[in-house]
């Protein structure tokens, strides 16, 4: 025997020795918190720029407290608050400060609505007399301090109060909110999920004015969920949530006088959406965002607050639609700072206080993924882009002039920033696929690193023990586009042998899972099927994001047509390596994912063997107006859009093993979805398995919840990929499953 095989055998057999050793992840320790990252909680700047604070919690004692650190020496100055320390106040779980920060406003007990909005009892704590006052003995929503910190304007019943912290009294200030009818102050369902916010009014710069939005819910259909709970009877869950096609709530802008309580109605033309509102510096003006129903035609308002008219600032168009953002910074004269995808790929633009463009900042062939802020002292525009990978990024300033570009943190993988207020610091948060979240200390205007703060090493150290196979970043040629993508293999690959391939994703429009970052708890599953013999695979087709507006915006009206194809054509392409089984192939999804992972193992009945969908929209006539209508405009306007990619209207080509989740108090992909679905399949006679997990929202958790689904999914692809019985109808021969652990 030659002595380069008996090297090599001694090598496999060293590596299946050594791989023995290690442990398998499980689902158990996944979901129990084994693999958490530490992270800086709550961090936030001081107005100082060299000092900022954490939240910081004691669950032991049940306690927490706010807690200053020193930037540059990132030592601990003092405690400002700490509710072991307070009368009353029970464990505080946020805080935010008045624009002085001689005021802090503490949250407790609160609970969840929908997704972004709470409910809680609320306090403010005065720094210099360390008095703290209860604003409401009932639970309130988005309370907001006043620029004085002499205020708070909070929402409670759907109507707009003030509490003065002074006389510490009440005034209603409007009157007419009425549940599932009128709401003041916050948005409604539909608003919250797509446009991504919840507070719906803002103090002006001196305190004198409040502008806020007014819902008018009348005409909106209801949507109603039975909740099992635990007592005799259900009870139901009854909201308004208007689907595709259907009417929409009636917003108007309205502009409170906080002195004498009068309020005016401001006249913008009868917008049909109304995404954002931020007051400028100048405290007479506010901008104003509307948007159109196709949400294909933004325009930006100057609202003058002394007498309520209005002018154009800005207008854009695009064929498909435009991405609404929280970008819009005022500079001191009140010109601004804006994003586009006008050029083909986002970038930063600079208008002046009258809307006339001064300058396009960035510009190239690559995203601007987050905009920073400006630093008008030293003209540096900070941002996030894909400068060095569309799955990476990097953190880089820039003049405003478009000039002198530096780069400040752009190893491969993931980087982003939290800046001092003084832009003098930033807090660097880097993470790849092979390591985990680390903290630095950065000075801004150098990119010079001050020093380390965190590192999770200790994670790292605890992983060693257990098979952690590396994801393989590639790009797979796919219908003419250059598409990422990555794939795990089992530490003791061996070519020569067959595995089931197991792909996952997401799919929707601008997203993004092909990514050099961190492992998220997808990820640990994924490892853990990987040990136990599969290929895991994730391609990111076209419609998701940071690779251009056009690659984005291709399926435009045709949500699940190219993104079904290229997963399609993914998997065949894929299954022509030697080392994949092409008789076992399954794919997973959630939501997005669970819509494409359907109708991939319908319309891909000869390529996927099984699928699994957690979630999932099944026709996009069940799903809101306002993130369907943005893709898809209306049912009435796209019939065939909606039709020919919802999988209810093909059940009869199922061939695969499908297993179909939903959680029954799902708010936001109604289990009305897989009810249709588990519907169309019993009426072409298809078997298929499927859980419905009461109560569960969207997100599907909760004590065991998410143990029992992620054990669920595994052992129905262990017994229709890993050990599924082929024939002798594949030429290639299998990898033994008797051998494969688990």
């Amino acid at each position: 025997m030659k002595k380069s095989n008996i090297l090599l055998i001694l090598l496999v057999g060293f590596i299946s020795t050594a791989i023995a050793q290690k442990k398998q992840i499980t689902i158990e320790e996944i979901y129990g918190g084994a693999f958490r990252t530490e992270g800086l909680d709550a961090l936030r700047s001081m107005n100082n720029g060299t000092q900022y604070t954490i939240l910081d919690f004691d669950r032991s004692n049940r306690t927490s407290s706010i807690d200053v650190y020193d930037y540059g020496t990132q030592e601990k100055v003092k405690t400002i608050v700490s509710s072991a320390d307070l009368d009353g106040v029970q464990y505080f779980t946020s805080y935010e400060f008045n624009g002085d920060e001689s005021k802090i406003l503490l949250a407790t007990e609160v609970e969840s609505i929908f997704r972004r909005s709470t409910l809680g009892i609320y306090y403010v704590y005065d720094v210099a007399s360390k008095q703290t006052i209860k604003i409401s003995d009932t639970k309130i929503q988005e309370p907001t301090l006043s620029p004085s910190g002499k205020q708070v304007a909070y929402v409670a019943d759907n109507n707009l109060f003030i509490f003065d912290l002074t006389s510490k009294t009440t005034k209603k200030m409007t009157d007419d909110g009425v549940k599932n009818k009128i709401i003041n102050g916050v948005t409604d369902w539909v608003y919250e999920e797509e446009f991504a916010f919840v507070k719906a009014f803002d103090w002006n710069a001196n305190g004198t004015k409040i502008a806020f939005l007014r819902f008018d819910e009348t005409n909106v259909p209801e949507f109603s969920m039975d909740v099992y709970g635990e007592e005799l009877y259900q009870t139901q869950h009854v909201f308004k949530y208007p689907k595709a096609g259907e009417e929409n709530a009636k917003v108007s802008l309205h502009m409170l006088d906080v002195k004498t309580g009068t309020i005016s109605k401001v006249d913008l033309g009868n917008p049909y959406y109304i995404p954002r509102i931020k007051w400028m510096n100048n405290p007479d003006f506010l901008s104003v965002q509307t948007i159109n129903r196709h949400q294909d035609n933004l325009k930006l308002h100057a609202v003058n607050a002394k007498n309520n008219s209005v002018s154009l600032l800005l207008e854009e168009k695009d064929d498909a639609y435009i991405d609404i953002t929280d970008n819009l910074t005022f500079l001191a004269d009140d010109s601004f700072i804006w994003t586009s995808e006008k050029d083909g790929w986002n970038h930063i633009y600079l208008y002046n206080e009258d809307g006339k463009l001064m300058n396009q900042i960035t510009r190239g062939d690559w995203e601007v993924t987050q905009y920073y802020g400006y630093d008008q002292k030293q003209d540096r525009v900070y941002y996030q882009s894909t400068e060095n990978g569309s799955i990476n990024r990097g953190i880089y300033s820039i003049n405003s002039n478009g000039k002198n570009k530096k780069a400040l943190t752009v190893a491969e993988g993931t980087n982003s920033a939290d800046f001092s207020a003084d832009f003098t610091y930033f807090i660097n948060t880097y993470s790849s696929a092979t390591v985990p979240p680390k903290y630095s200390l950065y000075k801004a205007l150098t990119g010079k690193k001050v020093k380390d703060i965190k590192d999770n090493a200790s994670l790292l150290d605890k992983l060693r023990a257990y098979e952690v196979s590396p994801k393989e970043f590639s790009t797979i040629n796919i219908n003419g586009n250059e598409l990422n993508m990555y794939m795990i293999k089992p530490l003791d690959f061996d070519e020569s042998k067959q595995y089931p391939l197991f792909m996952y994703q997401y799919s929707g429009p601008g997203s993004q899972n092909v990514s050099n970052r961190w492992m998220g708890a997808n990820d640990y599953w994924h490892q853990k099927l990987v040990s136990e013999g599969y290929i895991v695979a994730c391609v990111d087709g076209r419609g998701t994001g940071f690779k251009g507006r056009d690659f984005k915006k291709v399926t435009q009206k045709e949500l699940g047509k190219y993104e079904v194809q290229d997963q399609i054509a993914a998997a065949e392409k894929l299954s022509e390596l030697p080392y994949i089984d092409e008789k076992r192939t399954g794919i997973w999804g959630w939501s997005y994912g669970g819509f494409m992972s359907t109708n991939c193992i319908l319309k891909g009945n000869d390529v996927f063997e099984a699928a699994i969908a957690v979630a999932p929209v099944t026709s996009w006539r069940f799903y809101d107006t306002i993130y369907t209508e943005r893709y898809m405009q209306t049912p009435q306007e796209n019939a065939s859009g909606y039709d020919e990619n919802s999988p209810l209207n093909y059940p009869e080509r199922l061939k695969g093993d499908y297993l179909l989740v939903h959680g029954s108090g799902d708010d936001n992909v109604h289990n009305q979805n897989s009810m249709r679905m588990a519907e169309a399949l019993i009426q072409a006679n298809k078997q298929f398995e499927w859980a419905i997990y009461p109560d569960k929202n969207h997100g599907i958790y909760g004590g065991n919840t998410r143990v029992h689904l992620y054990n669920k999914m595994t052992n129905f692809i262990h017994e229709n990929l890993r050990d599924r019985e082929i024939g002798e109808e594949s030429e290639k021969p299998m990898i033994d499953s008797k051998k494969v652990k688990g």
